[in-house]
């Protein structure tokens, strides 16, 4: 959490620092959202996750928007394996360690991704928009499918946005991917369907 925290204030004081330059360039916002792991036999993966954003336009015309998001998050997960044979038989201690990545485990994931968007205005209050977003983030816990530590999540979305004087307010379903691209032993990671709900307002 203090990792989260300290991710978060970081943000904060590189946009007032900049934001003084470029008045109306920057929107703030706070996400909320939960998922789940895609239909599958090997693991379960229930998540909700918190995000502070930041978004800068970095562009504009007649039928486009073009922005670039910073978005610290913190991931709550619950995971566990459900087939245990996925830990095979030549993995050191397999029979021990099918034990413990069979049981339910609390994991924390700490984030830092950067994302472009896309945004195309229908009217003046709604817009509809395209999200790919990559970085860093750090785990708390090692699983079968993932090292403890280091790893990268990636993010697809799509949005809905409708806007009421400064503030917007939002729905993204979107996909995430998470591992740790060959870092560390294991790398198998994680793939869940998310949507998340936000607020922003217009600075």
């Amino acid at each position: 959490m203090r990792r989260c925290l300290l991710l978060t204030l970081f943000s904060f004081l590189v946009l007032t620092s900049v934001y003084g330059q470029y008045p109306g360039k920057f929107i703030i916002g706070f996400n909320y959202g939960f998922g789940n792991e895609f239909k599958n036999k090997d693991y379960i993966f229930d998540n909700h996750f918190y995000k502070f954003e930041i978004y800068y336009n970095l562009k504009e015309n007649r039928n486009f928007q073009y922005q670039i998001l910073l978005q610290p998050e913190i991931n709550f997960a619950k995971h566990k394996l459900l087939n245990l044979y996925f830990v095979k038989p030549e993995t050191a201690d397999f029979e021990e360690k099918r034990l413990v990545y069979t049981q339910l485990k609390n994991v924390r994931e700490y984030v830092l991704n950067i994302g472009f968007l896309v945004r195309k205005p229908i009217n003046e209050k709604l817009s509809v928009y395209a999200l790919g977003s990559i970085g860093p983030m750090i785990t708390d816990t090692e699983t079968e499918r993932m090292s403890e530590g280091f790893a990268f999540a990636d993010v697809l979305a799509i949005g809905f946005c409708i806007k009421v004087l400064r503030f917007q307010l939002d729905i993204r379903p979107g996909i995430r991917h998470v591992s740790n691209a060959g870092l560390g032993n294991s790398n198998a990671g994680y793939n869940t369907k998310n949507i998340e709900f936000g607020i922003s307002y217009c600075l």
